[in-house]
């Protein structure tokens, strides 16, 4: 059976939605650039809204992408007003998303700890009997 979900999850993903179209087709500031969309956090009464997101070119230049940002978010809050039929249309807060930077940085870690051991041939270590 599928998984309900609540009604502030579904509301949270449209909003995502609908800023990545707006964001994409009709912003224009060039500092916002390519930014990918991670997630959206609703307040309960719907006032505030964190907007996630990640960019391209990772850290660099997140200033200037949250100050384009921050200067769109009217325009994007009254847009999103428009699409989404919701009493109380959010204020919106750009939060920069380092989850993924993270991940790529575990996983390269992971990666070299692998090699690392494929390197030494798996040898025991003759204290405890696993591998060095």
């Amino acid at each position: 059976m599928a998984k309900e979900f609540s009604r502030s999850a579904r509301v949270a993903e449209q909003i995502k939605r609908e800023l990545a179209e707006l964001i994409r087709l009709e912003v224009k500031d060039p500092r916002v650039g390519f930014i990918s969309l991670t997630d959206v956090e609703l307040t309960p009464d719907y006032a505030h809204a964190k907007i996630f997101f990640t960019s391209m070119q990772g850290e660099e230049g997140l200033d200037a992408i949250l100050t384009g940002l921050r200067r769109a978010s009217g325009f994007l809050r009254r847009e999103l007003g428009r699409r989404v039929r919701i009493h109380t249309t959010p204020e919106l807060h750009f939060v920069y998303d380092r989850s993924v930077e993270h991940g790529s940085y575990m996983s390269a870690l992971i990666d070299r700890a692998v090699a690392d051991d494929a390197e030494r041939g798996g040898e025991l270590d003759e204290q405890d009997g696993t591998k060095a």
